[in-house]
């Protein structure tokens, strides 16, 4: 009796031949390539073809990367940017302060070339505080009698003239404002040489221009400096413009008001100027002609 199997459970070769046969044409396969190049053209159309087999495959992995670096990025810009808040606001009272310096340096050099205009001595002041009085303009520097400071001293600030000192003490006085009620100055309009005197206690910090006749030449705008004939303000100071002219044919003298030109709601820097004018620098001696030598005479033998 036939125990054969039947012909389609036949295996074929042995696995090991099959095998050895495999691995003979792989090894062929690879020696032929690698000396005629022939499957260069088939590599590249295999790459082609699996090209969008491998990206689709990768889309996840990619889509994971992408997402990461968004959510990582996104986290680290929100970091950089709490930490720069952070920096500005423990560097912004340094940079305020920076600022306010720069503008105090600034009033100080232009303090230093106004004191270099005006013909008398004059002492830097700072402004301590305003006075304690509601109803009159004046505020305390801290510059005294120590220092030489007198009572009826003109004060002025790089723009113009602020008031004069009132009340002296040792180590500080008090500064009496043009603005205040108690105030007069006499002034000179710049464009025609009129003379007049100006008052405090205008509203809102003006002066009053009293006793000017109606037909006065004077307009808006004009500026006004010190005349100089009190013997208290050198002359040529600047003072105030003028804001504003009422003429009522009704009344002899014209309304008018004006705006100082300086003012301590500025900066805190000043000068008191003395009543000693600068004494001008010694000029160079010059050097004597030297005298040309006296020829001598010859004597004449007999």
């Amino acid at each position: 009796m036939d125990h054969q199997p039947p012909p389609f459970f036949n295996r074929g070769p042995a696995p090991l031949v099959r095998l050895t046969f495999f691995v003979s044409l792989a090894i062929l396969m690879m020696v032929l390539d690698a000396r005629f190049r022939y499957a260069e053209s088939v590599r590249q159309v295999v790459a082609l073809a699996a090209y969008p087999i491998q990206r689709i495959a990768m889309a996840p992995v990619d889509l994971f990367h992408a997402v990461a670096n968004y959510f990582g990025s996104t986290a680290a810009l929100q970091e950089e940017y709490a930490a720069l808040k952070t920096k500005q606001l423990r560097v912004a009272p340094d940079l305020l302060q920076l600022e306010a310096l720069k503008e105090e340096n600034n009033q100080l050099r232009r303090l230093l070339e106004a004191q270099e205009r005006t013909p008398r001595k004059s002492v830097f002041a700072e402004i301590l505080y305003a006075g304690r009085d509601p109803f009159s303009r004046k505020v305390v520097i801290d510059e005294g009698s120590q220092n030489g400071i007198q009572a009826g001293q003109p004060v002025i600030d790089d723009v113009g003239v602020i008031g004069q000192v009132t009340r002296v003490y040792l180590l500080m006085s008090e500064v009496t404002l043009l603005s205040d009620k108690d105030q007069a100055i006499p002034l000179q309009v710049l464009r025609n040489g009129l003379r007049a005197v100006a008052y405090g206690g205008a509203e809102g910090g003006m002066l009053d221009l009293r006793f000017m006749a109606a037909n006065a030449d004077i307009r808006n705008g004009d500026t006004l400096v010190t005349s100089g004939i009190d013997g208290t303000y050198p002359p040529g100071l600047p003072v105030a413009t003028v804001a504003r002219i009422e003429r009522d044919a009704a009344y002899a003298f014209a309304k008018i008001t004006l705006t100082p030109t300086a003012g301590t709601d500025r900066y805190r820097q000043v000068l008191v100027l003395s009543s000693e004018a600068k004494t001008p620098p010694p000029a160079e001696a010059e050097e004597p002609a030297q005298k040309p030598p006296r020829a001598k005479r010859s004597r004449k033998r007999e």
